[in-house]
């Protein structure tokens, strides 16, 4: 009954965003208190599950930062002419053919250690810029750029899921990293450049060109020669990154990827830094510098580049809240624990049965959950139960990790607030962030599962 109510809730959200075309923040937010009536929960839960620590607080509460800040330095980059001359510079380089992959490629690396959200708000800027001096649309680049981001996010650690189900798993996260790389390149190849083809054939309305995105900004015309040099420019777009870099390759080498008992003051220091609410404020105050002051403003032009950028930001951040809300009647009314009831098996398996086992409980779990990282950790409490009962070993743990984070990536719809990010950056119709996003994620999915079982086949 309960998966019949949440399927009512998601009518219920589609009809008043699409035939009522009612604000789709406020849209959401009705949502979760008619989820949360219908799901039956004590109405004293219900205001801290949609709007408390366990919905809205809890995404605006990480997010609010990230992507405020990481608007003000987009739109501060823009203005300055960086994003203008990393674009000429690219399409100099790499020539329109090979545009796509020059993004998938960029896109990669920055999402080996920026999480998805921060990778999004500092990356769309420059692929949009690269899209208009290209002549072509932001969904033919951005395609390859959500598609490597996402992957990333999914299978590699040090991204938050990954590592925490490689923990709870005791998976080595040594091994997991070199077999979720090949694992991340295949699927962001397969769901990036390869799926955009098909994309253009059955959703050709959503590849539209655009000079103007609400969520960024009318990018201006520069003359080249005045704009900040392309090193400077594509350093203060990805600052964040040093930061997240250095702590990645110290705590893989120093702690092996895991936080120690006992914190040194070194590890305290680079762990404070890595944190994307500290290096986005910090990257913050370098644009300012680098993006305004070093090229002749004053603080009443940065001002108004800054408050552009919040302003362009700040709706998107609100959607996202809202499918928070959303999210958090999900998991506060225990519809996850639900989910893996239905799983609970003692029964002998094989390797192979037990890898597609944990990526269907994490796919199911993400389908009626939405949020990733929660259907990749309560995936790991199913699981464990199998393998307590089976035969397991070093590479089979890691296959199963790698497992659960390709279920958890599975249909992204309104219940995640990556579909709703999606959706707002790239100007897109509720339809078409179905016909794009959810079949984007779905992808990498599965086709991460092909690889792992492959995988699993030959090593475990």
């Amino acid at each position: 009954m309960a998966f019949v109510m949440l399927f009512i809730s998601i009518l219920i959200l589609l009809l008043l965003i699409t035939k009522l075309k009612l604000n789709t923040f406020v849209s959401l937010v009705i949502t979760a208190f008619i989820l949360a009536l219908l799901l039956g929960m004590p109405p004293m839960k219900i205001p801290n599950a949609v709007l408390g620590s366990e919905g809205m607080g809890n995404i605006l509460g990480s997010n609010a930062v990230i992507f405020i800040f990481g608007g003000m330095i987009g739109r501060l980059v823009a203005d300055a002419g960086g994003s203008y001359r990393i674009a000429k510079t690219l399409i100099d380089w790499f020539g329109l053919k090979r545009l796509q992959w020059a993004v998938l490629l960029a896109s990669f690396i920055i999402g080996i250690s920026m999480i998805f959200g921060v990778g999004m708000v500092l990356l769309i800027p420059i692929v949009f810029a690269v899209a208009i001096e290209a002549g072509v649309p932001l969904l033919y680049l951005g395609i390859s750029m959500t598609a490597a981001l996402s992957s990333a996010q999914g299978f590699l650690p040090p991204q938050p899921a990954p590592t925490a189900v490689a923990s709870q798993l005791h998976a080595n996260v040594g091994l997991m990293l070199i077999f979720g790389l090949l694992v991340a390149v295949i699927t962001a190849v397969v769901a990036g450049p390869m799926f955009t083809k098909l994309a253009q054939r059955y959703a050709p309305d959503a590849f539209k060109f655009t000079d103007h995105i609400e969520a960024v900004g009318e990018m201006k015309e520069y003359d080249l020669k005045e704009t900040p040099g392309f090193a400077l420019s594509v350093l203060t777009s990805v600052f964040p990154l040093i930061f997240m870099i250095i702590a990645t390759v110290y705590k893989l080498v120093v702690t092996g990827g895991k936080t120690p008992l006992h914190p040194s003051m070194v590890y305290q220091i680079i762990d404070f830094l890595a944190n994307p609410a500290v290096a986005m404020t910090i990257s913050l105050i370098f644009a300012i510098y680098t993006m305004g002051i070093m090229q002749g403003k004053n603080m009443k032009i940065i001002g108004a580049s800054l408050n552009e950028g919040m302003a362009a930001v700040s709706g998107i951040l609100l959607i996202v809240g809202g499918g928070g809300a959303l999210r958090g009647v999900l998991v506060t009314s225990g519809l996850s624990n639900q989910v893996a009831q239905l799983f609970q098996s003692n029964g002998a398996m094989s390797p192979l049965a037990i890898v597609f086992f944990a990526w269907a409980v994490a796919s199911l779990l993400r389908i009626a959950v939405g949020s990733a990282t929660v259907a990749g950790i309560t995936a790991v409490g199913v699981v464990n139960g199998i393998l307590a009962t089976n035969a397991t070993n070093s590479m089979l743990l890691v296959f199963v990790a790698l497992a659960i984070g390709a279920g958890s990536l599975i249909a992204s719809h309104v219940n995640d607030a990556g579909f709703w990010i999606f959706k707002e950056f790239f100007d897109l119709s509720v339809k078409q962030t179905f016909q794009i996003w959810t079949v984007l994620e779905t992808i990498i999915s599965v086709t991460g599962l092909i690889v792992i079982l492959i995988l699993t086949a030959i090593f475990a």
